[in-house]
């Protein structure tokens, strides 16, 4: 058999056994006692509340701008 048609016959395997692996992980279920680890503040998308304030805070400041995480322009006006 060619070398090429090997590689490419053995990466189509690795392909598909990478789709099986993850069709199969999205079946899993948390079970009442995993819940606790999920529900720790660190596994938010937010994160530390104190940081992110200090965080947009420091942001609006730089923007010149009031509410500068916000949707909208910056403090020029020119919206």
């Amino acid at each position: 058999m060619n070398k090429h048609v090997l590689r490419v016959l053995l990466n189509t395997l690795h392909a598909i056994q990478l789709l099986i692996m993850l069709a199969l992980s999205g079946c899993l279920t948390v079970q009442p006692w995993e819940k606790g680890t999920l529900a720790r503040p660190e596994m938010t998308f937010e994160g530390d509340p104190l940081d992110t304030k200090s965080t947009e805070h420091i942001y609006s400041s730089k923007e010149a701008a009031s509410g500068g995480a916000g949707v909208g322009g910056g403090g020029c006006g020119c919206n």
